[in-house]
């Protein structure tokens, strides 16, 4: 084989619009700027209300389905759509259809007693993108408390006994409790090793969760309500940003994030009426409130805590006589 100088000129030219820019952009790639440790922050577009397509009113829905994967048939095309995955599992499935195991029914909302949330009324309540860099992607801390008609909170819990509304979180970092109108919901824990809370609300009566930092440094609290972020209204996550509270500050979230400056007010509803219902049609994780606490990287939460403080203040300058 003879070597042809003119052809590996050629060649080696016309890679080089490949090689050129390849280089380029590597070089570019390595000389941009690390973003800041932890998830990206909040903007307009992470609220409920930023949403595309409302189905009723004041329910922000889901953006409408990828049709793509979807294979239909018959004048009732669409009603029995079939994804392109589910058919290949049932082609690889020697198990005839009669002996699959099948998913026990997911009871209609409708059919479900007790309360849930719902959306209410819009009221004004900022909020203020601040930045905020998380110590760990584990939270510090969470906490826990399910809520029902005092009906629904008798058949959970059994033998209880009526605690303080507020309870601590986070290595006592955080007090939290849950709000109605003036005043704070009956709250009540179980004998049970695992001590669950729980707090009585009333049908159409509306709510709010109050978070106290305690600590002399700011911290990041990431709000759930039936198992949705209440920040962009979906499936909540430690993943997503949360409220920044300052030290010794004092917040009361009102409700769904719809914007910047407003909450549709967390409202107890029926099941069936709930936020979780007409906007996902997902009911199974109704009646129960959550957080997780972040700590500040490079931050020391713990100093001057309100016992270290206390301690200062109680410092003795002669010892007592015995």
């Amino acid at each position: 084989m003879k070597w042809n100088a003119k052809s590996m000129w050629s060649r080696l030219r016309a890679g080089g619009f490949f090689f050129t820019p390849t280089l380029a952009a590597l070089w570019l790639s390595a000389c941009a700027p690390q973003a800041p440790y932890g998830p990206p922050g909040r903007s307009n577009q992470d609220f409920i209300g930023a949403l595309p397509n409302v189905t009723i009113p004041d329910i922000p829905a889901e953006p409408s389905t990828d049709v793509s994967n979807i294979v239909t048939a018959g004048n009732r095309s669409g009603l029995g759509a079939v994804n392109r995955n589910s058919i290949d599992a049932i082609l690889n499935d020697p198990k005839p259809a009669a002996t699959r195991e099948s998913k026990p029914r997911q009871k209609a909302a409708e059919e479900r007693p007790g309360l849930a949330t719902a959306f209410g009324d819009s009221v004004v309540s900022p909020w203020y993108n601040k930045s905020f860099t998380r110590e760990s992607s584990k939270p510090d801390g969470t906490g826990v408390v399910f809520y029902n008609n005092r009906e629904g909170i008798d058949a959970m819990t059994g033998s209880k006994w009526k605690m303080s509304p507020l309870e601590t979180a986070a290595g006592e970092k955080l007090e939290w409790g849950i709000k109605g109108g003036f005043r704070y919901l009956p709250t009540y824990k179980t004998w049970t090793s695992d001590q669950r809370r729980f707090v009585v609300g009333k049908n159409d009566g509306h709510y709010s969760i109050v978070l106290k930092n305690r600590c002399k440094s700011r911290l990041e609290v990431v709000l759930s309500v039936d198992g949705l972020d209440v920040m962009d209204g979906k499936k909540a996550s430690f993943a997503k940003r949360g409220y920044i509270i300052d030290p010794n500050e004092t917040l009361e979230v009102k409700g769904w994030r719809t914007s910047p400056e407003t909450v549709a007010r967390f409202r107890f509803s029926t099941v069936a009426g709930s936020y979780a219902n007409l906007a996902h049609g997902d009911h199974r994780n109704v009646g129960v409130i959550g957080l997780a606490v972040f700590t500040e990287k490079g931050v020391d939460p713990w100093t001057w805590m309100p016992q270290e403080v206390n301690d200062r203040l109680n410092a003795r300058p002669f010892t007592k006589a015995p």
